[in-house]
């Protein structure tokens, strides 16, 4: 009995999906019992796409109303068929504002949470006299002047590691609230205003409240040396308003680990397992 456990256990593989989706129209990544998630139908497609119970973990759970180009979530199967094909059979089966970017097989004792990660997000601000309808889902509109050159001016104090209890949601259940940031920018193309910034992790609401932060510099409410006292004060009535879901975009992460495995659109992954 314990020989055909052990094939029955050999014969499962962990597969980590790299999944984009519209976040307009779902209450978050994790499941909940008040409406549609997109863990929620990711369960669903995979458990009758290959006929066996299957939850999945995801990396990030991102709040209702977020995008992402390069959420992660891995989760185990029996199935035979090969890994870096479920991505297509399960896009037939996903709604149009859910699909797998890649599959692959990754080491069984892989978790997308607990590994290390790079994490970069992007939020989004139309900074214009009137709206634009083709924007409204993804995107920020502000019909104030934003003065980006008060925004980039602010970013230095965000750089390095930092106690960021004045930029997290009360709610949050962090052991810590110790985090670093890598680098935050501030650019403007045409009407757009992107503000991308990329960390070892984030907080509850912690990257909206930094947005929401930066719309205030640029509107002139704050100076950027006020950045510094927000973050020293560690009280959330310190930082600036949380800025609405919509504008942010989860772009991608990267486990230092395993650069193989790289859900960043900005870098080409390698597609190699054994390279592990």
């Amino acid at each position: 009995m314990s020989g055909e456990m052990n094939a029955a256990a050999s014969t499962r593989k962990r597969v980590m999906l790299v999944v984009a989706y519209d976040g307009t129209n779902y209450c978050g990544w994790q499941v909940q019992k008040n409406g549609e998630t997109i863990e929620g139908v990711l369960n669903r497609e995979l458990t009758a796409l290959f006929g066996e119970e299957i939850t999945v973990i995801g990396a990030s759970r991102t709040d209702s109303g977020v995008h992402a180009l390069g959420n992660v979530a891995v989760f185990d199967t029996a199935a035979r068929m090969p890994a870096d094909k479920m991505a297509y059979a399960l896009n037939s089966r996903l709604p149009d504002d859910i699909r797998i970017q890649r599959s692959l097989e990754v080491p069984a004792d892989f978790h997308p949470r607990k590994t290390a990660c790079v994490k970069t997000y992007e939020y989004r601000i139309l900074n214009r006299e009137f709206e634009l309808p083709s924007e409204r889902l993804n995107s920020y509109f502000s019909r104030r002047r934003l003065d980006v050159e008060r925004m980039k001016a602010a970013c230095p104090c965000f750089i390095g590691e930092h106690d960021f209890k004045s930029f997290c949601s009360i709610h949050t259940q962090a052991e810590t609230t110790v985090r670093t940031i890598y680098s935050l920018d501030v650019t403007k193309q045409e009407e757009t205003i992107c503000i991308r910034v990329t960390g070892n992790g984030f907080l509850y609401n912690m990257v909206r409240i930094l947005a929401g932060t930066l719309i205030q510099a640029g509107l002139g409410t704050y100076k950027p040396e006020d950045i510094s006292a927000m973050l020293a004060a560690c009280d959330r009535q310190a930082a600036g308003p949380t800025a609405p879901a919509k504008g942010l975009t989860l772009v991608g992460m990267k486990y230092p680990e395993y650069p193989q495995f790289c859900a960043d659109f900005n870098e080409k992954p390698v597609d190699t397992l054994g390279q592990v």
